[in-house]
């Protein structure tokens, strides 16, 4: 069966996809931001390919969650699930990131990088990526008075525009950007857009993304700027 990695896997929607997956017989590797958050996982843990722990918001702690992903095995496939929504302030990292960027943005690009490659990767977005701005000036909120909604709608087009970005750039990997609104207990697995990449979907439709996230410029450029925030260059 799929050995499938869901991050974020304690509560909400993390927790009902891997769920799901874990009845229908997959390999799941559940995700906890903490020890004592992992204590949310004993129902499932007993029938998972393992657990792994990493808070996100921090750039050390999301690179050894890639370690202890690969020390498991190459996944089929990688669920990015894990995010904040309205974060009250700026809330700066370990590493001096706005907290938002730094789960929702910089994460997923880390463990992109970092995860040896699977077959499929699937992104949680949010129809209010259409709200972003789409520009690359101050994405980590060093300049700007803090907006939480804007930070939020901002990560997630550049999580669009990264899954576009590796359907361009990695063939053989199917990349694709799904709304919360998914239904986990309807779509079959995580592969209901398993025969195509580089696609945005809401509800089993398929969407058209902001124009930002189709730009292949845009795209560009937040690679460079992602593999400087990060120091890990994905491509």
């Amino acid at each position: 069966m799929p050995r499938i990695f869901v991050t974020g896997s304690t509560d909400g929607l993390g927790r009902a996809t891997a769920g799901v997956l874990i009845g229908q017989g997959h390999d799941v590797v559940l995700h906890a931001r903490t020890r004592e958050r992992a204590a949310a996982l004993s129902d499932l843990a007993p029938d998972a390919a393992g657990v792994v722990i990493g808070d996100l918001s921090s750039a050390a702690q999301t690179r050894e969650l890639a370690r202890q992903v690969n020390q498991i095995g190459r996944m089929d496939a990688v669920i990015h699930n894990a995010g904040v929504y309205l974060e009250p302030s700026r809330s700066a990292t370990a590493e001096g990131h706005a907290k938002t960027l730094a789960v929702n943005t910089l994460a997923p690009y880390l463990l992109t990088a970092l995860i040896d490659r699977p077959d499929r990767l699937i992104y949680l977005s949010s129809g209010l990526h259409h709200a972003a701005a789409g520009s690359l000036r101050d994405i980590d909120w060093t300049g700007r008075s803090w907006n939480a909604a804007q930070a939020y709608a901002e990560s997630k087009l550049h999580v669009i525009a990264l899954v576009l970005t590796l359907a361009r750039a990695w063939p053989e990997v199917l990349s694709n950007a799904v709304d919360p609104g998914w239904v986990p207990t309807k779509m079959g697995g995580p592969y209901a857009a398993a025969t195509v990449s580089g696609g945005y979907w809401y509800h089993r439709q398929r969407q058209a993304p902001a124009p930002p996230a189709r730009d292949p410029a845009f795209q560009d450029q937040l690679m460079d700027r992602l593999a400087a925030l990060t120091g890990v260059a994905l491509l």
